[in-house]
């Protein structure tokens, strides 16, 4: 049984020396009068509260496998779930993961995310919910309402880890902050905010996606939203049920993605993330990490080496049959007229559709990743930089295939598809163990396993190897097509 600031709370029998305390509210739900509004505090309770399932998750229409499903009624969303150590040795230092999705989908209850294995390794591991969609990110046109209320959420959950990871074993000041796609982007953006200053020592990032939204983009996806099928005026949103803003939402996504001359959102319709609103977050976080904004945050990143060939199998990109269309996906995104030419020469014989998988994977992520550990580096911070490659077998080394290694959780059947399809051999758990290993001691000293800066790139593979060993990614060629190339928070 542990104590917290709003009353004990018991957990899971333990299972491997770990014990699992699930569901533990950190906020109150936010509906009623707290819809759209900052999180608020939680009221305490009386007694003792049995922790031990999943709280609910947030409004989305997702179905994901292995995890629950979000019902019309749940309200009590913002929860976070902790894993330690029954027999730690003193204060542990402690992991908060934040899950990726879109900003739209997702939880902490997907099976990759159980921290058992980390905790294994001496962490304190914490996972979390926040509102997603509409309900964390959408514009709502009131004073009283502010923008991306997905990361005041996870402030919230820091701010309690702060508070109460001691009673667990953890030490409230050795923190690090972890997330994958959107959750690596919104550990960055709070890296750069200032309401988040302290809550934590180190971040890891893993597939960081860029840039964020402008305030116009925002605006203009709240309109599309409030006419497609509640239809309401923007000012009376609080008033439409959670339902229909998540089908209203699926639709302006539909029709993006059925729409060429949409821009940017045809290609890949994501109509929520952080926005760039000159206050709370004052600039895209690259921009900001450039000029020193966390340069006392120590910085471990990595990305997969073919990320967007997940979407592909997933049936989530467009058709892009011949060049003509390729060349119309670079001209939304206002790339370097070179740089389709240059991937051309890098992969011969690949098609239009190949090409653009390539270049939209390092454009969302790659590209992004290395240039968020190359600005903190250059502005006096420490930076380590790594590359998921594991791509034995015909496995593509593609977006969210990372995470159940850096978890330790190749061996749940629900993971199996994002790790290739095929039951993990030995070595993909020797690579697992070896990046658990990565994760433990970067947490527990700023200590990854390689030196920080650009001069050492860790590649994650079956067996890992270093950046300059003959695969056409890991040379400068890829890189110098971006030079030219700037991220500035998204209008379109």
């Amino acid at each position: 049984m542990y104590e917290t600031s709003a009353g004990r709370v018991r957990g899971r029998a333990p299972v491997d020396g770990v014990v699992a305390v699930l569901g533990i509210p950190y906020a109150q739900p936010p509906f009623g009068a707290n819809r759209f509004r900052a999180p608020r505090p939680r009221t305490p309770w009386s007694g003792v509260r049995e922790c031990t399932e999943f709280g609910p998750i947030p409004p989305q229409s997702a179905e994901l496998p292995g995890a629950p499903s979000w019902s019309p009624g749940d309200e009590d969303v913002l929860t976070l779930n902790v894993w330690a150590p029954i027999d730690g040795n003193g204060p542990l230092p402690v992991l908060v993961w934040i899950h990726g999705g879109a900003y739209t989908f997702g939880s902490s209850a997907q099976p990759d995310f159980d921290g058992t294995a980390l905790a294994r390794t001496g962490l304190v591991v914490v996972t979390l919910n926040y509102r997603l969609g509409f309900e964390g990110f959408g514009h709502v046109p009131a004073d009283a309402c502010p923008p991306n209320r997905g990361l005041l959420d996870q402030i919230a959950a820091l701010e309690w880890v702060r508070d109460n990871i001691a009673a667990f074993g953890g030490v409230p000041d050795n923190v690090t902050l972890a997330g994958q796609s959107a959750g690596a982007t919104s550990a960055v953006c709070l890296m750069a905010m200032d309401g988040a200053r302290g809550l934590f020592r180190r971040v890891i990032a893993h597939s960081a996606v860029g840039p964020v939204f402008a305030p116009v983009l925002a605006e203009q996806v709240t309109t599309r939203v409030a006419a497609a099928g509640t239809p309401v005026a923007r000012e009376a949103l609080a008033g439409v049920p959670p339902q229909a803003l998540v089908r209203a939402s699926d639709a302006v996504v539909a029709e993006y993605r059925k729409d060429p001359g949409s821009g940017q959102l045809h290609w890949d319709p994501v109509i929520y993330g952080p926005v760039a609103d000159g206050h709370l977050l004052r600039d895209d976080p690259l921009h900001l990490i450039a000029a020193g904004a966390a340069r006392d945050v120590d910085l471990l990143v990595c990305h997969t080496t073919e990320e967007y060939w997940l979407m592909d199998a997933v049936g989530s990109t467009c058709e892009v049959p011949t060049d003509e269309r390729l060349h119309r996906f670079a001209a939304d995104f206002g790339l370097p007229a070179p740089l389709v030419d240059g991937y051309r020469a890098l992969m011969p014989g690949a098609s239009p559709y190949d090409l653009h998988l390539a270049v939209y994977g390092d454009l969302m992520f790659g590209e992004y990743s290395s240039r968020l550990a190359e600005a903190h580096t250059a502005a006096g911070g420490r930076a380590f930089l790594s590359r998921f490659d594991r791509r034995s077998g015909g496995v593509r080394a593609w977006h969210c295939a990372d995470v159940p290694f850096a978890f330790g959780n190749v061996d749940h059947e629900s993971v199996r598809f994002l790790i290739g399809g095929a039951a993990p051999t030995a070595g993909d758990r020797a690579l697992a163990d070896r990046m658990t290993a990565a994760w433990a001691g970067f947490a527990a000293t700023g200590d990854p396993g390689w030196a920080p800066g650009g001069g050492e790139v860790r590649v994650w593979g079956t067996p890992d190897r270093a950046a300059a060993s003959g695969h056409w990614r890991d040379g400068a060629a890829v890189r110098a097509l971006w030079d030219s190339y700037t991220y500035r928070p998204a209008r379109s």
